[in-house]
């Protein structure tokens, strides 16, 4: 029988020390403490509104950050943070190739944190591995419980801090803590438990190569500038094992121990050539470099560099025998695009955000009827008027008309009931109704202009609309 798929191995990642292995315990804690601390900041923004930093109000219909208030009415300024991250993503990707793959993106995170309780519980890969194939024992079984118990408290603090960005989080906590929760919530948090449990204790670096996209449209942001992780193939072949004293003439510098394949998360051979599983985390070239210096040979066999630098060195080589050191070339035509488009959208958004005003007006002209003729031969249309007041404090606010020589202009509030201004709460929206009475004309469409004033501050937001006539 022809087998056509095999069951892919489990890969043991085994522990280093070096320069990026430091770099990724950094990372993993800089990350981990603002995701877990971020829904504690406060920030006053006075009575009756939220002193949670950052959140997300989903009763309110708002979202907070810190001295930025967005309504749903703003969506452009979400649209453009999320281009901002993607074309954020897109330029770091062009420089240094997956870099957020390995030190920032969540999976690797909570991964690198899962292997490290693993680690602790049940040791490195080799006593990991014996440890997976001895027969069930209580030793063996007390591990196991010990291990998947702290990833679920894990996956439980994953979930609940996420909650914690949608609700008050000293109150939430105070619910969770008396076992008072809504259904909704209690919902989410044990399904981010069981997903954060999931990916992270056993799917791990298969979310990387079968279900996250962005392995595989990767290379579309790549050049042969690009940093990457590379095996100096020229200095390391042939390959082949060493015995301490005997000559390095005619081999290579690489021993074929292996090291850098036993520490790599997604279990790949970087001698091999750039593959899309590599996440460029550097653990290869901390290993590669550590028995380097047991040998007492350059650190570098495994080293991050360019495509071009690689054939550079290869030419040079070939042609003096001795390459020299290679350069990032940091200005290059998709470098500068990405940082443009960067610049551009940041821009727009910064001034969004300053020109954004307390009062936003919006007119709708009454479409049934588009106009009542009175008994006195007088014209009258009817207008739907939405005022979003964004202060925190109640307003009120007149309404004036140009472009139309008008009888009568009367403000109709809840219940048909004539009101002399429009009062809107605070952080809320008013909506009322104006009547518009003119005298016949033979002008059908006349242009208005509806001017909102605030009589508090003076300030004012403007519409137009039109005036229908038969």
């Amino acid at each position: 029988m022809v087998q056509l798929f095999a069951k892919a191995e489990k890969i043991y990642p085994q522990r280093t020390h070096g320069l990026f292995r430091t770099l990724k315990w950094a990372a993993m804690v800089v990350l981990l403490g603002i995701y877990y601390a971020a829904p504690w900041l406060r920030y006053d923004r006075g009575p009756h509104v939220p002193d949670q930093a950052i959140l997300i109000d989903l009763v309110g219909q708002r979202g907070y950050f810190f001295g930025i208030e967005i309504w749903p009415q703003e969506v452009y300024l979400l649209v453009g943070l999320l281009i901002l991250a993607a074309i954020g993503l897109f330029f770091a990707t062009s420089l240094l190739g997956r870099v957020w793959c390995g030190y920032a993106c969540p999976q690797t995170v909570w991964t690198d944190l899962f292997v490290l309780v693993e680690h602790l519980i049940q040791g490195d890969r080799n006593a990991r591995r014996k440890l997976d194939a001895a027969p069930w024992t209580l030793g063996k079984i007390w591990k196991k419980l010990l291990t998947h118990a702290i990833w679920l408290l894990i996956g439980l603090a994953t979930g609940g801090a996420w909650v914690f960005y949608f609700n008050d989080a000293p109150t939430l906590l105070d619910g969770i803590l008396h076992l008072d929760l809504p259904g909704l919530t209690l919902v989410w948090i044990i399904a981010l438990t069981l997903s954060t449990y999931f990916m992270a204790g056993y799917a791990r670096e298969n979310i990387c190569k079968f279900a996250c996209p962005y392995a595989r449209f990767q290379s579309a942001m790549f050049d042969r500038d690009t940093l990457i992780i590379s095996y100096a193939a020229e200095r390391g072949e042939p390959r082949g094992k060493h015995k301490i004293g005997t000559s390095w003439e005619g081999r290579g510098h690489c021993i074929d121990c292996t090291a850098c394949v036993v520490v790599c998360p997604m279990g790949i051979d970087i001698r091999n050539g750039l593959q899309y599983e590599c996440i460029s985390c550097g653990l290869c070239v901390d290993a590669c470099n550590n028995v380097m210096e047991k040998l007492k040979l350059p650190r570098g066999l495994i080293h991050y560099d360019t495509e071009n630098n690689q054939q550079r060195r290869t030419d040079e080589i070939a042609h003096q025998g001795v390459p020299t050191r290679g350069r990032m070339k940091w200005i290059r035509p998709r470098t500068v695009f990405y940082a443009a488009i960067l610049c551009l959208v940041g821009a727009l958004m910064l001034g969004a955000i300053i020109l954004r005003t307390e009062t936003e007006l919006n007119i709708i002209h009454n479409r049934s009827p588009l106009y009542v003729r009175l008994s006195d031969g007088t014209i009258r249309n009817n207008y739907q008027i939405k005022v979003l007041n964004k202060t925190h404090s109640d307003r009120d606010y007149t309404v004036k008309i140009d472009g139309l020589t008008t009888r009568r202009v009367e403000l109709v509030g809840a219940g048909d009931v004539a009101v002399p201004s429009l009062r809107v709460p605070a952080n809320s929206v008013g909506e009322f109704r104006v009547q518009v009475v003119t005298e016949p004309d033979s002008s059908a469409r006349v242009p208005v202009h509806f001017t909102l004033t605030d009589r508090t501050t003076g300030k004012a937001a403007s519409h137009d609309s039109y005036f229908i006539r038969p």
